[in-house]
């Protein structure tokens, strides 16, 4: 069973509801014969990772969700100068890969130099791919050391005519100016609070039940414009309390509990017994 941020995304960027100009433009160039490295950037939630893998569907058809996942010791294993074997999760298509190096830590370095070379020295297998390239998506690209990165540089480099690099990231201020250079960057904005809340709306007629607009509004609103926080808010709250129209406050997370608790007893008023 899906959750709803996951069962009802987006599949092709027709179906993006917002940052229609965006949409437009990326759609144009997946059609395009020149089509570039890529760097999306944006806040958590804004539907970076979304239009990626509507991107993808743009350019290879549905073929490319037919994807799967493999633990890379069952086809590979990276080893490192002290002979450390490294693990990794992947998912993969004939098309693509995606991947996130820095879950490896101060070895991404290896991956970045060992599997992507790999894949980018193999030419495309499907005869009728509309596009001779593979694509490697890296997500928390931000988090690669500078070590990977200069790896990384060197690759879009090489393998140009086999390989397309798709960055995805939460901001560019630790990204390295020669990758920044290389690629075409995507600012994905958060969405408005409006977008959020008929995204809400649509989720609901779906899901054949009634959402009060003044809880949906205040979900909006306390979502920091976060999407799939809203959505995941929602689906938390419905799960609480079926009758949404009873709700008196939404669900919090955890995490937003203990740092609340926190500041309390931070700013309570001290005294000699405390």
């Amino acid at each position: 069973m899906s959750l709803w941020a996951d069962k009802y995304r987006p599949q092709s960027l027709d179906k993006l509801t917002y940052h229609n100009d965006l949409s437009a433009h990326l759609k144009k160039m997946a059609h395009s014969g020149d089509f570039p490295h890529m760097l999306f950037y944006g806040p958590p939630g804004a539907g970076k990772k979304t239009r990626i893998a509507a991107v993808l569907r743009e350019i290879y058809g549905p073929g490319v969700e037919r994807v799967r996942i493999s633990t890379q010791i069952d086809q590979r294993q990276f080893v490192t100068p002290s002979n450390r074997k490294l693990d990794l999760n992947i998912v993969s298509s004939n098309y693509h890969m995606e991947l996130n190096p820095s879950d490896v830590g101060m070895y991404d370095r290896a991956v970045v130099q060992d599997l992507i070379k790999e894949v980018a020295q193999t030419q495309q297998i499907d005869a009728n791919a509309k596009h001779r390239f593979k694509i490697i998506v890296i997500n928390e690209a931000d988090e690669l050391s500078r070590e990977a990165q200069a790896g990384l540089r060197r690759t879009m480099e090489k393998y140009m005519t086999n390989l397309r690099i798709i960055l995805c990231c939460n901001s560019t201020s630790k990204i390295i100016s020669p990758i920044r250079s290389r690629c075409l960057l995507v600012r994905v904005a958060r969405p408005s609070e409006g977008e959020i809340d008929d995204a809400m709306q649509a989720v609901a007629k779906k899901e054949n039940f009634s959402l009060p607009h003044e809880l949906s509004v205040k979900i909006a609103d306390e979502s920091d414009r976060n999407l799939r926080k809203a959505l995941l808010t929602l689906e938390a709250t419905k799960v609480q309390e079926p009758n949404l129209a009873q709700v008196q406050k939404i669900v919090k997370t955890d995490w937003e509990i203990e740092i609340s608790n926190i500041a309390d007893l931070i700013i309570a008023e001290q005294n000699p017994n405390r």
